[in-house]
């Protein structure tokens, strides 16, 4: 691969290394992926790297991983070859922003333009059923997609069989944002992240109006100005969420630590999740207090990994904050996701230096 970004944690720090390859040939490949139960056919382009934009990475059931964000189509990587999936093969859209598995191991990409599902041998554009209020849902089974950053004032859900287009319940943040920006042409509503917690509830962080938490049986909102908007002014959005092994949630940078209720409270028209918050952790003397961070996981051992734009890689064993940069060459790396492998090791995608680990 052209780029590659490898954390170990194996030790107390971070061992960064990247790996070039040179030369773009493509070739026409049908190849097998081995597989303890089944194998499965594929068709697509051989090639010797990836974009350099990887802003989703992700691991499949048969161990291979997935690479995109680029707008040259999607990648896998079976530790062998690196096979190459467009428009061209049927992928919906050369822009991928989210990978997900079902049960039975069919693959979906998130796009702006749709959400593909490939059973190993085709894709499938699948068909939107447009937004019904009692089709808020919550399966165990479910997969949630968000079809780009504008998303249309909600997220899309697929039980198996539909995917429905669903609408967020109004929150009054949204009438505060249309009076302080009347001529804001971007969906306030619009969804930055998603995330599934330990309890099976969803979590949706927007553009502006902050996060929705949807538990199965009600959609409650959670605001506060400093998750969404920096201190040095414009807004960031709430770009990544975590919930840590004590069960504590983080939102965007870790200026506070939240205990999150399983109650809610509605407030002049708006239900609102119920919390409490702590004190977080501040970085060392001579960096940035809180950086935001575009990426957040938890190591095997609990322990916090994230990352920013411009900034580097950041480590928290709860007690402190710890930065370290990442550079290709002589130019400054610039991350946008963190993912945790199935064997606990982590991976870093970035938006002018590709990914992985």
């Amino acid at each position: 691969m052209k780029s590659v970004l490898i954390i170990q944690t194996a030790f107390l720090g971070v061992v960064a290394s990247i790996h070039s390859c040179t030369g773009a040939d493509v070739v026409e490949q049908r190849g097998v992926l081995p597989s303890s139960t089944q194998t499965m056919a594929f068709s697509g382009d051989t090639v010797t790297s990836t974009d350099d934009k990887v802003m989703v990475i992700f691991q499949d059931s048969r161990d291979a991983f997935w690479f995109g964000g680029g707008d040259s189509g999607v990648y896998r990587y079976d530790g062998k070859s690196l096979i190459r999936f467009s428009t061209k093969h049927g992928l919906c859209s050369n822009t991928v922003l989210g990978i997900q598995e079902d049960k039975a191991g069919d693959l979906y990409f998130d796009t702006q333009d749709g959400v593909c599902k490939f059973d190993g041998k085709s894709f499938t554009t699948l068909p939107v059923i447009k937004s019904v209020l009692n089709q808020w849902k919550l399966g165990p089974d479910d997969l949630w997609f968000r079809m780009g950053w504008n998303s249309k004032r909600g997220p899309y859900r697929y039980d198996g069989k539909h995917l429905y287009h669903l609408e967020f319940p109004k929150t009054a943040q949204a009438d505060t944002f249309h009076s302080e920006y009347p001529q804001a042409t971007y969906d306030p509503y619009g969804i930055y992240s998603m995330y599934k917690d330990r309890k099976g509830n969803m979590w949706f962080g927007t553009t502006t109006v902050g996060v929705c938490r949807f538990d199965g049986n009600t959609a409650s909102w959670l605001y506060e100005k400093q998750l969404t908007d920096t201190p040095e002014g414009g807004s960031f959005g709430i770009r990544s969420i975590l919930e840590d092994k004590a069960g504590k949630f983080w939102f965007c940078n870790t200026q506070y630590r939240y205990d999150i209720k399983p109650t809610s409270t509605v407030v002049n028209g708006t239900r609102l999740v119920d919390y409490t918050r702590a004190d977080g952790i501040a970085a060392a003397e001579g960096e940035e207090k809180f950086p935001y961070f575009l990426g957040m996981t938890e190591d095997d051992k609990g322990e916090l990994w994230m990352v920013t734009f411009d900034d580097g890689v950041w480590h928290s064993d709860g007690r402190s904050l710890v930065r370290f940069p990442l550079e290709e060459g002589d130019k400054e790396a610039l991350l946008f996701c963190i993912y945790k492998d199935q064997q606990g090791g982590l991976w870093v995608g970035s938006q002018n230096a590709g990914g992985s680990g």
